[in-house]
């Protein structure tokens, strides 16, 4: 049976209620979100200049006034964050009855869409590295999944910006992830780091998969993953062993502080456009492979 958990939840049963309080818990969790604000009022209006409110995938806290005109804003806002991209809009609200409203005013309000464009990165085990690993990358602008079977091998305190994934099979969570998302495999079985990155290979939109480990696993499995029919360009695609070779050690903190420093690199270098580039190239592969069956 699978199941799924996020521990953070554990340290606390707060919730904002207000916008202020909300704002800073979605910068605490890297957690994308619109802060919504009336910015200008003619006649007959809910709430006066300045009120605000915030809207995320899954919740809204303070308000604007209620009624149609914040509904509309709450599914405006989410139409925003559904694009994926950070902007500010403004948009005028007459509250006649076309808006199902009878105020008689109008409002004018401003989307301010905030926190786009964090990283997500998968955390595959929960061994000394990752728990070394962690606390590392949770200072960083990133969103972080830290996948594994074994409940009782995570710490009690989670940063806000991570969330923990209790999976009896840790390789099927590989189809859930996002496009773009960085993998790191940390886990304590060889095998399960194979299926893993067997897994993340099949799926183009995975740019960076890093694997922990010697170069003699290293070359096994590369072996293996090329009898397996994984191409020099898919391959490229996995970095193993894992790190930045000019942090030595092998003591958990030393190769957390290794693997850290490859992770920051890649912020400031992105390989999101490679895996772009190699999702393209499968569509036209896939698309001249038709285009040559129908001809026959």
């Amino acid at each position: 049976m699978t199941t799924k958990a996020n521990k953070a939840l554990k340290t606390s049963s707060w919730r904002p209620q207000t916008w202020y309080e909300a704002v800073e818990q979605c910068q605490q969790s890297n957690e994308a979100y619109v802060l919504v604000t009336v910015v200008g009022t003619a006649g007959s209006t809910p709430r006066e200049s300045g009120s605000k409110m915030v809207v995320t995938a899954s919740s809204s806290i303070d308000t604007i006034g209620g009624g149609h005109l914040e509904f509309d804003a709450i599914n405006r806002a989410r139409a925003y964050l559904a694009k994926g991209q950070a902007c500010t809009e403004l948009h005028s609200y007459p509250l006649s009855q076309s808006l199902g409203q009878c105020c008689g005013g109008a409002v004018k309000v401003l989307f301010d869409v905030c926190n786009m464009h964090q990283q997500h990165i998968a955390i595959f085990g929960a061994g000394h590295v990752a728990k070394a690993l962690v606390p590392i990358l949770a200072q960083l602008p990133v969103r972080i999944s830290w996948i594994d079977s074994r409940n009782e091998l995570f710490p009690e305190q989670i940063p806000a910006n991570v969330q923990v994934v209790i999976e009896e099979e840790p390789e099927t969570e590989v189809r859930h992830l996002s496009d773009n998302s960085w993998l790191i495999i940390l886990t304590h079985d060889h095998q399960l780091d194979y299926r893993i990155t067997e897994n993340a290979l099949k799926y183009p939109s995975l740019p960076f998969i890093g694997l922990i480990g010697s170069d003699t696993k290293a070359k096994r499995f590369m072996t293996k993953l090329t009898h397996r029919g994984f191409d020099e360009t898919t391959l490229a695609r996995l970095h193993t062993p894992i790190g930045n070779p000019a942090v030595p050690g092998k003591r958990p903190i030393e190769v957390a502080v290794s693997i850290a420093a490859q992770i920051i690199n890649l912020l400031h270098h992105k390989p999101a456009e490679q895996g772009k580039k190699a999702l393209q190239q499968e569509t036209t592969k896939k698309h001249i492979k038709d285009t040559v069956d129908d001809l026959r």
